[in-house]
């Protein structure tokens, strides 16, 4: 040795243990199952930040901890850029205490995207407040008050009417339709004030993830593959995406517990 010293002196001069000096990684073999894995779900996953996607390696069995799979999730560069936002400071208040079971409040709003024709389609979305399930989204080219009567219908039909649904003032909501059918079902209409999506917060964050992890990541060609493309994106995320909000479990398992819990 250079210093003519044993290393068990040198580790008691360093105050380092013999075992310590004397270990060497094995992460490599460890990791290999966790980050094919991790990479193979990313890849079908491509906007899925690392906590969620640590929530379905965990729904499969995998040990994973957040911290091994960010670990592995930067290693692979599978990190996104995200656009930050510019953040606007709202002092306003809340209209509504949260919901606490299903059907107590519905929120509904519309989203636009095209077809590669560069034909304009709209969706209009529905989400529950409570357990964040998204009964419907029509898809077509135009969807005025009758039709977004027919589709509260449909809906209602499968699950019961809700007590109130959130919306905002569009000309579609604010018709002579959708207030007949307010009135004639017993359902309360509440609209946000204009320019505060904020108040409509449940069905804007449903929006973003619809845009994100739908409309900017497909390629519609018609409107019939725009339909169906975006219903097996519905059910997708009703059935199997973790939803962060509700501590990373899917919105229909999340439902159902709340059923069990009131049964």
């Amino acid at each position: 040795m250079q210093y003519q010293m044993s290393e068990r002196h040198a580790c008691r001069l360093m105050g380092l243990g013999r075992s310590t000096h004397r270990y060497r990684a094995r992460k490599a073999e460890r990791d290999s199952e966790l980050r094919t894995r991790l990479k193979e779900l990313a890849a079908r996953r491509m906007r899925f930040g690392y906590r969620r996607l640590t929530a379905m390696l965990l729904r499969e069995g995998m040990p994973a901890n957040h911290k091994r799979v960010y670990r592995l999730y930067r290693e692979e560069g599978l990190a996104m850029r995200i656009r930050q936002r510019r953040r606007i400071r709202w002092n306003g208040v809340v209209t509504s205490p949260a919901a606490t079971r299903p059907n107590e409040r519905w929120s509904m709003d519309f989203v636009s995207d095209c077809v590669s024709t560069g034909k304009v389609i709209r969706m209009l979305t529905l989400v529950d407040d409570c357990t964040r399930e998204c009964p419907a989204i029509e898809v077509d080219t135009s969807l005025g008050g009758l039709r977004v009567r027919r589709v509260l219908d449909r809906v209602a039909s499968e699950r019961g009417l809700p007590e109130a649904i959130v919306l905002d003032n569009g000309p579609e909501f604010r018709g002579r339709a959708l207030a007949a059918w307010s009135v004639e079902r017993g359902v309360r209409l509440e609209f946000i004030q204009p320019g505060k999506p904020v108040q409509n917060a449940y069905v804007e964050s449903f929006n973003g993830r619809l845009r994100d992890e739908c409309l900017n990541a497909n390629w519609f060609t018609s409107l019939s593959d725009a339909r169906r493309k975006i219903e097996t994106w519905r059910q997708d995320y009703n059935q199997q995406r973790p939803h962060s909000s509700l501590d990373y479990v899917p919105p229909a398992e999340f439902a159902k517990a709340k059923a069990e819990l009131r049964a």
